[in-house]
């Protein structure tokens, strides 16, 4: 069975809004599943996020109608919207966006839920995902997070001169 989906526009409540909404149905649920199934459910739910956020980028490919790095970053205002983020960019030109976040409000929402563990597979694991699906050319590097107890996180977009071959 085939399932085509629709156009998401979820962002509309907020992304973290949204976060936090689904954190709310998916940590119960995760940890109910794990008590009868194992963990092996976490990394599962791993990969789908991943898969997910692919398919995202892909969406916020198509409805920007451009895959360059300027694209990308005028692109992301909706997961800065009501305060979530702050950010200082360091560059932003055709091969490179590169900005680190000051202030993470999803950290401090998945920490106040206690949840830190499930903020990281939820939102940090999306980041790569999503660049991968709006443009595979681009490489991101990220050696730092909030959510990982770092004082910032720091976000790397590459665009090679020669697009990257992906060995599978």
């Amino acid at each position: 069975m085939t399932f085509e989906r629709p156009v998401d526009q979820l962002n509309e409540v907020g992304v973290l809004n949204r976060r936090e909404i689904e954190a709310r149905i998916v940590a119960p649920l995760l940890e109910r599943l794990a008590d009868r199934f194992g963990p092996d459910v976490y990394e599962t739910t791993r990969e789908v996020i991943v898969d997910i956020a692919r398919a995202q980028g892909s969406d916020l490919a198509a409805v920007v109608g451009d895959t360059t790095l300027p694209a990308f970053a005028s692109a992301l205002g909706a997961w800065s919207a009501d305060g979530a983020l702050e950010t200082e960019v360091r560059e932003l030109s055709d091969e490179v966006f590169a900005f680190d976040v000051t202030r993470c409000r999803y950290a401090e929402m998945y920490r106040a839920l206690g949840l830190a563990d499930l903020g990281a597979t939820m939102s940090c694991n999306r980041d790569g995902s999503l660049i991968e699906g709006f443009n595979p050319d681009v490489v991101f590097t990220r050696t730092r997070t909030i959510m990982a107890g770092d004082d910032h996180c720091d976000f790397r977009f590459e665009l090679p001169a020669t697009p990257v071959e992906i060995r599978t």
